[in-house]
């Protein structure tokens, strides 16, 4: 058997995998891989007032927007499971160019492979910039004041979760929203 030379090099999942993030294919994706990771990350590069991570994050987003989008909201930092969660500020600059594209490709294949169409909804869009407000005020020192793409906050204060307990919520959030899809 011939093996196809891969683009990049590759990082080991959790699951013990090799998984090259600039030439992701569809039968290398592992939930588990995805969930255990976005659980473990922390959000805003780890400048918050105590761990949450991105894995709490994209329940709640899930949770916030329109229900026909739950799926996709809960999944749609699922590229950061293998490229990291970088600011938004940063992400933005053009100096990472090279990683949107990575993360526009790689965002893609997960699309695929989960059914979802690949432009991320406007309900998504609207639910994870809301959230963010949130977490800024209750998890910021600065509670997001003088953030310029600040938007206005929902009315819940967050309580981060452990990164087991992200874990099961966001396993039980697919299930829930799988099992509908499949019925």
């Amino acid at each position: 058997m011939i093996e196809i030379p891969r683009k990049g090099d590759w990082i080991q999942t959790f699951s013990g995998k090799r998984f090259y993030p600039l030439d992701p294919r569809a039968e290398e994706i592992d939930i588990v891989d995805i969930v255990h990771a976005l659980s473990n990350q922390c959000r805003f590069s780890g400048h918050c007032t105590q761990f949450y991570s991105v894995g709490q994050h994209c329940v709640l987003v899930s949770l916030l927007c329109d229900p026909t989008d739950a799926l996709w909201g809960l999944l749609h930092d699922a590229s950061e499971a293998f490229l990291v969660d970088i600011p938004s500020p940063l992400k933005r600059m053009p100096e990472f160019a090279g990683y949107r594209d990575a993360e526009k490709q790689l965002m893609n294949v997960i699309c695929d492979v989960f059914g979802l169409l690949h432009d991320e909804p406007l309900s998504v869009k609207i639910a994870d910039k809301r959230i963010l407000a949130t977490e800024a005020r209750d998890l910021t020192v600065t509670e997001g004041r003088g953030w310029s793409t600040i938007e206005e906050p929902y009315e819940f204060n967050i309580t981060p979760w452990t990164p087991e307990y992200a874990r099961i919520k966001f396993f039980s959030r697919l299930h829930e929203l799988t099992w509908k899809r499949d019925k």
